[in-house]
């Protein structure tokens, strides 16, 4: 019998944030998980043309929940599947990922989306 893992990576508040900020409408233009993240790069100096990894995202890195794909233009940080795995449970839970919100991204993961609908005597519900 093998007992599996009950430590489980998550992603904390600011890490939360800064994939709510990545994964938001970007003007007018919802963007994919499958195209990642995009970075911007150093344009001068010793790193010129260097990927500009910001903190949080250095620590989803460190922990095997991004990987950094440089052949690229621009760079871009890529879920893996721990990573994935993590985002789900972060996207299905209301409380950190507003569904309405991240419709888009819901879908791309494969989560129920929530519907409004108008029930009898002009109420207001989810399916």
């Amino acid at each position: 019998m093998t007992i599996a893992s009950t430590t489980a990576m998550t992603f904390n508040p600011k890490e939360r944030d800064f994939i709510r900020r990545e994964l938001d409408m970007f003007f007018s233009t919802y963007p994919t998980i499958a195209e990642g993240i995009q970075l911007r790069t150093w344009r001068g100096g010793a790193r010129a043309g260097a990927p500009k990894i910001p903190p949080t995202a250095q620590s989803m890195l460190d922990r095997g929940l991004l990987r950094l794909d440089v052949t690229l233009r621009p760079p871009r940080l890529f879920f893996t599947d721990e990573g994935l795995a993590e985002l789900r449970v972060m996207m299905a839970d209301r409380r950190l990922a507003d569904p309405a919100k991240f419709t888009h991204i819901r879908e791309e993961l494969g989560l129920p989306n929530e519907r409004k609908s108008t029930q009898p005597g002009g109420a207001t519900g989810v399916l």
